[in-house]
């Protein structure tokens, strides 16, 4: 099991329980979520994004878009929204 399977699973479960086209969700709860920190990275955008990104196909980001989520961070204050995508 990956460091970020549990948010993988946190994600797919509130889909399926909320209608709301997506969620926003503070470091520190995604901390409490994964069981350990976010590495320093994660203070940066590119850390987040899945498209233009040089490492675009990171496994941290399997988590999220494996869930069908993209992540729309905001490093400097510390949250991401993690935005419903279509099913495919």
């Amino acid at each position: 099991m990956g460091k970020y399977d549990a948010l993988g699973t946190f994600l797919r479960r509130w889909r399926r329980r909320n209608d709301a086209e997506g969620v926003e969700l503070r470091f520190g709860h995604i901390e409490d979520i994964i069981g350990g920190l976010l590495p320093r990275g994660a203070t940066e955008p590119e850390w987040w994004c899945a498209n233009g990104c040089a490492d675009a196909h990171a496994s941290h980001r399997h988590a999220w878009l494996d869930a069908g989520f993209e992540a729309i961070a905001e490093p400097k204050a510390e949250k991401v929204y993690f935005k419903k995508q279509p099913p495919l």
